[in-house]
């Protein structure tokens, strides 16, 4: 896309109903308009005449008016025109003139019936007659806004870059001129696919690094270096970056993740901007999130842990405020991964650099996105190949025991299954957790299934990220091709079922400490993301958080049209009822944990817990079908 129509697919991203579209959806009209020009006083729809666009204000400002004459409206920058007479019978039935020299930009009516037909929320802008203020302010009540606001909306310029050869005394005098506190370095090429790029000339540039006002006192002034130093000298190679399409939620998360407080952000591979975490701050001032930044500013594993009653008190303000599970899941998995990997910062200060390369990888639900206020550890290290036990292995163990120890004192408490690093099993070079996968897929005895259902959902904390790529590559290249390590999978699945009885009525625990109480984990969101886990690896999905790999799982016809949807809602309700129960038991100064007694639950929501374990049961019965054990391994 070049750079006009780029700027075009910019503009319209930062207003209403545009800025919630997709990427492809602002591509369909960026690559279609037509660009208009009105001088002051003139008419740009007259009535009655036939209208087949809609028109947008780029600039200037319009005024619109009834048959009589009357003023109905006076509109400005990212304000539409015109859509009721599309909707109606393609004539005009509110006249329009530019009040000032106006910019327009027309949208066929093609594209403008695609939108209203894949996107609700335009849909509902544009068929219902209110202001602006009133449809953002009623969307807002509906949905947390930091999930729905893409990222685009936020920018305001495009980034400053120089290239590599750029001195940094050059670099720095472009960035004051353009009040910028941080510049994208680029290089000729395209070393890096994920990060290369075409100019509107048809040059290929990569974006190598960024550098930050920061950078400048620690790696140059500090450094004592000359002013000609060039920036590919100093520049950090490491480039954490989003998409626009991704929303300020998902923006604010990364930041917190990978502790960075500029964020280059991408179309495609294009660098369109650069946002910086003031700027979310600035957008969105009342998020509990914000306590990851103490926990970066915490020195000691004491300081981390009396942050804990502080996790709490955001995970409560976050269910009081209508977050959904997903919300909730992200922020804790998070927060969880802060104090992971502060503990590793803390880890590597007092034992030194590590000796080779490692990966700390996180598993269960903080690799998925989906941890609650109740959790315990799953972790583990991939070592390089050039790891030796004998020389090696006492950092190691002695780095996992620091971090293990610390996230226990933190409220993660130990795995009761020993799935630590602390664990030398889980403590081994890449090619070891090579072997490990592809024994488990090929030979899925009973223990190497729990190992899969606990390892198959794997990410990255902090290190060399590749490791755990390669991991999850290695997954979702095999396990498609693998039907009886599928087929076995289905039916260790069906271990834990949905607590329904008879004529739908629940069956209670009866284990003595939680007698009449049904375990929302036990019977209810664990089975499920056994069960969406399982479609996931027969799609080679490399999703790991459940409703992305029910997205995955929807594209494919490994389910009837519909059940990916309706096991998305039955996921987010048994989720939000376990997330709600916690809620109430840190409110009423309890301990929270996964159970609840039917008979405290209201009819409606008791009603409902049955339609979702109902889902959950007939999904369940489809999984032996859908995974056949392979007949040779029937006949042994």
């Amino acid at each position: 896309m070049d750079v006009e129509l780029l700027e075009i697919r910019q503009h319209m991203g930062r207003f209403p109903p545009f800025d919630g579209l997709s990427d492809d959806l602002l591509d369909a009209i960026a690559e279609q308009v037509e660009v208009s020009y009105f001088k002051t006083g003139s008419n740009i729809l007259e009535l009655n005449e036939t209208l087949n666009e809609l028109c947008y204000i780029r600039s200037g400002a319009v005024e619109v008016y009834r048959r009589n004459g009357e003023l109905y409206n006076r509109l400005g920058e990212g304000d539409i025109f015109g859509h009721f007479s599309l909707l109606r019978n393609h004539k005009v039935s509110l006249p329009a003139k530019a009040i000032e020299d106006t910019l327009l930009y027309f949208i066929p009516d093609a594209v403008f019936q695609r939108l209203c037909e894949e996107d609700d929320h335009f849909a509902d802008f544009v068929e219902l007659e209110r202001p602006r203020l009133e449809t953002a302010a009623e969307q807002q009540k509906k949905s947390n806004d930091m999930m729905v606001t893409r990222i685009r909306k936020l920018l305001t310029r495009y980034p400053v870059m120089v290239e590599v050869s750029t001195s940094v005394q050059q670099a720095a005098q472009q960035m004051s001129e353009a009040q910028a506190s941080a510049l994208l370095v680029l290089k000729e090429g395209s070393d890096n696919p994920r990060f290369s790029f075409k100019d509107s000339e048809g040059q290929t540039w990569q974006m190598c690094g960024i550098l930050t006002d920061s950078d400048f006192r620690t790696r140059v002034v500090a450094e004592g270096l000359s002013p000609q130093t060039t920036v590919g000298e100093v520049v950090s190679s490491r480039v954490i970056t989003i998409q626009s399409d991704a929303s300020v939620y998902e923006a604010m998360l990364t930041m917190l993740r990978s502790n960075v407080h500029h964020l280059p952000v991408l179309y495609r591979q294009r660098p369109v901007g650069v946002v910086h975490l003031s700027d979310i701050i600035r957008y969105e001032t009342h998020s509990g999130l914000y306590l990851v930044s103490n926990i970066f500013n915490q020195s000691s594993a004491q300081g981390l842990a009396r942050l804990a009653p502080d996790v709490r008190a955001a995970f409560v303000r976050m269910v009081q405020e209508g977050a959904n599970s997903q919300m909730v899941g992200s922020a804790l998995s998070t927060i969880g991964r802060s104090f992971t990997r502060r503990l590793l910062e803390m880890a590597e200060a007092e034992l030194g650099p590590p000796p080779v390369p490692y990966c700390f990888m996180v598993n269960g639900s903080m690799a998925r996105n989906e941890q609650s206020i109740v959790t315990d550890q799953d972790n583990a290290l991939i070592l390089s190949d050039e790891f030796v036990p004998e020389q090696h292995d006492a950092y190691f163990h002695a780095l996992a025991k620091i971090v293990s120890d610390g996230l226990d004192a933190c409220g993660y408490t130990y795995c009761k299954g020993d799935v630590m690093a602390t664990n030398a099993q889980w403590r081994q070079p890449l090619s070891v957790w090579k072997g490990y996968f592809q024994d488990w897929m090929a030979n899925p005895t009973p223990e190497r299934l729990l190992h899969s259902s606990i390892f198959f959902d794997l990410d990255s904390c902090y290190g060399e990220d590749l490791y755990v790529e390669t991991l999850q590559d290695l997954i979702a290249e095999t396990a498609p091709k693998s039907p009886l390590f599928l087929a076995a999978m289905a039916r260790n699945a069906l271990n834990r079922t949905p607590p329904l009885g008879f004529f739908r009525t629940f069956v209670m625990e009866q284990d003595g400490k939680h007698n009449n109480s049904i375990n929302l984990k036990r019977r209810g969101t664990a089975p499920m993301v056994d069960l969406v886990r399982i479609h996931a690896l027969a799609c080679g999905s490399k999703a790991q958080n459940s409703f992305q790999r029910l997205n995955d799982i929807s594209k494919t016809q490994l389910l009837a049209t519909g059940m990916s949807d309706k096991l998305s809602y039955a996921f987010e309700f048994l989720c939000m009822s376990r997330i709600r129960h916690q809620m109430i038991d840190l409110q009423e100064d309890r301990l929270p944990d996964n159970n609840i007694e039917p008979e405290n639950v209201a009819d409606s929501e008791r009603h409902t817990l049955k339609d979702a374990f109902q889902v959950l049961s007939n999904a369940q019965k489809f999984l032996k079908f859908r995974y056949p054990m392979p007949a040779q391994r029937q006949g042994r």
